[in-house]
């Protein structure tokens, strides 16, 4: 018995639009600018300086002035704003332990901004762009092994905070095991810089000291394990040729070959 098929109606203009705006390019294309965006208004407006310099506003004091500034924390660190000088900021505008609260806070807030838009905008686009050794060793890493990567990049120094954060949202990692990641493993460098700020009156106290001893241990510690940890990514066992068939890095030469090359020449 035959069936009859119904033919599709023609996808209308609004569809098409719609689906043009929604593929993964398109999104990729609007992360870009978003981040574009995010970045020419850092170096525009400078709010690393209104917070540094005592710009903050006093209106509003005490802990409703750490929650405002933890939100303004987050979203400069989405866009690129440098952490140490918001640390050094929160320990000079609210002290110690306050500022601690609203570094971290603030931080794991601009974690989170970061890797939504990552993961919403850029994933779709960014995946199949994953070529080499190295892009794949770092992405089977952190889908794998979320919460450990992540706490390893917040303890050492020296990775970049939101390249960190659109990168992992990439990779397969979940959203709990990347935010608790950061708020556990960005605790002990972000309280170096908070305490240094809350100090910064007093260079010569043993609190500031201890703080930018910390600091520098860390920088120098981080470049030592990333340099130790380096043959990692060094290609290992054999080759793929372009057909697909592993080749072995140098093929055996047999002995009666060897012994039929002339002297001085390598058989």
């Amino acid at each position: 018995m035959l069936q009859t098929v119904t033919p599709r109606p023609p996808a209308g203009p609004a569809l098409r639009c719609a689906r043009v705006l929604l593929s993964p390019r398109a999104r990729l294309a609007l992360l870009v600018l978003l981040l574009a965006g995010g970045v020419a208004a850092v170096l525009t407006y400078e709010p690393q300086r209104l917070l540094s310099d005592g710009g903050w506003p006093p209106q509003t004091g005490g802990a409703g002035a750490a929650v405002l500034f933890g939100v303004a924390y987050g979203l400069c660190t989405s866009a690129f704003v440098p952490r140490p000088v918001l640390n050094l900021a929160a320990g000079a505008l609210f002290g110690a332990h306050a500022g601690l609260a609203a570094a971290v806070g603030g931080t794991v807030l601009g974690a989170g901004i970061a890797f939504a838009l990552g993961r919403v905008l850029g994933q779709d686009g960014l995946r199949p762009l994953l070529r080499g050794r190295f892009l794949e060793l770092a992405d089977g890493q952190l889908s794998r092994h979320g919460f450990r990567s992540t706490l390893a990049i917040r303890l050492f120094p020296g990775v970049p905070f939101a390249a960190a954060n659109y990168c992992a949202a990439v990779s397969r990692m979940g959203y709990a095991p990347f935010l608790a990641g950061t708020g556990l493993g960005c605790v002990p460098n972000t309280a170096a810089y908070v305490i240094a700020g809350s100090q910064a009156g007093s260079p010569s106290s043993p609190a500031f000291l201890i703080s930018a001893a910390f600091i520098v241990a860390s920088v120098v510690g981080g470049a030592v394990v990333a340099w130790r940890k380096r043959h990692r990514l060094a290609p290992k066992g054999p080759v793929q040729s372009p057909a697909g068939v592993a080749v072995p890095a140098r093929l055996p030469i047999p002995a009666q070959v060897r012994a039929m090359a002339p002297e001085g020449e390598p058989a």
